[in-house]
């Protein structure tokens, strides 16, 4: 159960871009259940989400002896989760809230500029893990947040 969870449905044993994949299908996840459960409760479920995959993460690397094994992409779920939340999407308009929160949350991951590099650098364990993806995610959300603002009805 725990490999289920953190690997997000296995979707991080992909293996070509496991991050990329599992960033993916958390926003296609995202999306759907954006149609039947609020905003806010949806952030919600993501803070509860980073919190226990912080301790279930520090279970697996303990017992596997790794530490930001490439299969973990629950952090990829809360940072595309919270940059897909705070970018203001809706039911109603996902669409390009959705393509640019992928495009800015999987950069902000993959250069980690910042806080972001100092966080995946200095911070061990399951807190580590997450909590450069989480601080990625709410970049990716501001980002897209100015993004679809300065676009304005260009999109």
């Amino acid at each position: 159960m725990r490999k289920l969870f953190i690997t997000v449905g296995y979707s991080g044993l992909s293996p070509i871009a496991p991050g990329t994949v599992g960033s993916f299908v958390s926003l296609i996840l995202i999306i759907s259940l954006i149609h039947f459960i609020r905003v806010d409760t949806m952030f919600l479920i993501t803070i509860f989400i980073f919190v226990v995959a912080i301790k279930q993460i520090n279970i697996y690397e303990k017992q596997t002896n790794t530490h930001d094994n490439q299969i973990i992409v629950i952090d990829e779920l809360v940072g595309m989760w919270f940059a897909f939340l705070i970018s203001g999407a809706t039911a109603n308009n996902w669409l390009w809230f959705a393509v640019f929160s992928f495009v800015y949350f999987r950069l902000f991951d993959i250069i980690k500029p910042s806080i972001i590099g100092k966080i995946d650098k200095n911070i061990k364990g399951g807190l580590g893990v997450m909590g450069d993806d989480a601080v990625a995610g709410v970049f990716a959300g501001l980002s897209t947040s100015l993004t679809i603002y300065l676009l304005g009805g260009l999109l």
